[in-house]
């Protein structure tokens, strides 16, 4: 017959392991030595292993197959504790699981913060994280797939989605220091850059296939993600868009430059919150909504020189 451990007796079991006596385990457990003694008798019967040398010591010690239940027995309780605290939560109304989609256009140290703070803020919620292209993020909204959206490109309102607007990132025109448009050193005309190769990030969303956004160049390079598009114009193999908040430190550093080319169009890039109007969120994703809103606050507005600029820096100069 195959063991059948209890959760009691795997709690008797880490406690003599942690205090390191029988005697110092009854007195945490408030529970008499006999019946310790006892229980991990049982324990060892049922596992048919010994956990603990008894000859010759005047205190219990983990035999080398007691050290390797004992890393089973803490995972099995820790999960437990896991487990009970999510049937908690969701008896008080809060989610056992909260699926997000976030757009690339998403500032990293924006959503890390966030969900750095969502991990210490609600423990026992399960997360489910995709990141997406433009369009894609409201697909996988609409589909059901997320519960919420966290992103850009919103290009028709639907009135099965709740869409607000809380934040934004900025586009900037750049390209390596030694690319061809950045060593003419000018300001840039669209004659300029329709020969060189622009670097496109390509969307498989059913919502932005086939559309272009702020393509100038005639030749392309289409990438499926920011982050490549980011590594290959930082070496040096085409110019494009890039958020500000990615490549401040590139910018800062001379790994990249700004091109100074009025044709492309350099206004923010909103971010909204997107759920399904029916779906209303719960209080673990109405909290992570709030949170990207203060964060992506701190979001750059404004590019002067190597300076990207959040609108608190704003603020302060003009203060």
């Amino acid at each position: 017959m195959d063991a059948n451990p209890t959760l009691d007796q795997l709690q008797v079991f880490l406690a003599v392991a942690d205090t390191g006596s029988f005697s110092a385990a009854s007195r945490s457990l408030n529970r008499a030595q006999s019946v310790i003694s006892y229980m991990i008798g049982n324990l060892e019967t049922q596992l048919d292993v010994s956990l603990f040398e008894r000859t010759g010591a005047r205190q219990p010690k983990l035999t080398d197959a007691g050290n390797a239940m004992l890393a089973d027995a803490r995972r099995i309780v820790a999960d437990l504790q896991v487990m009970r605290a999510r049937a908690k939560g969701m008896k008080q109304g809060l989610e056992a699981e909260v699926s997000v989609a976030i757009s690339v256009m998403v500032p990293t140290e924006a959503m890390v913060g966030v969900l750095r703070q969502f991990r210490d803020q609600f423990p026992s919620v399960a997360l489910r994280l995709d990141v997406g292209e433009l369009g894609s993020v409201m697909d996988l909204v609409m589909s059901g797939h997320s519960a919420i959206g966290i992103g850009g490109a919103v290009i028709r309102q639907d009135d099965s989605l709740a869409i607000e607007r809380i934040g934004h990132t900025f586009m900037l025109p750049v390209a390596s220091p030694d690319h061809p448009l950045a060593l003419l050193g000018r300001p840039l005309t669209l004659a300029d850059v329709r020969e060189e190769t622009q670097l496109v990030v390509t969307d498989a969303s059913s919502l932005t296939k086939g559309r272009d956004f702020n393509v100038l160049s005639y030749k392309t390079w289409r990438v499926s993600d920011v982050a490549t598009k980011h590594h290959l114009i930082r070496g040096g193999l085409g110019w494009g868009g890039l958020p500000a908040s990615l490549i401040r430190e590139d910018l800062s550093n001379g790994r990249l430059v700004h091109l100074a080319l009025d044709a492309y169009e350099q206004d923010n890039y909103a971010i909204y919150a997107i759920r399904k109007t029916a779906n209303p969120p719960g209080p673990a994703a109405a909290w992570m909504i709030e949170a990207f809103r203060l964060q992506l606050s701190n979001c750059p507005s404004e590019y002067s020189g190597e300076v990207v600029r959040t609108p608190r820096e704003k603020i302060a100069l003009r203060a």
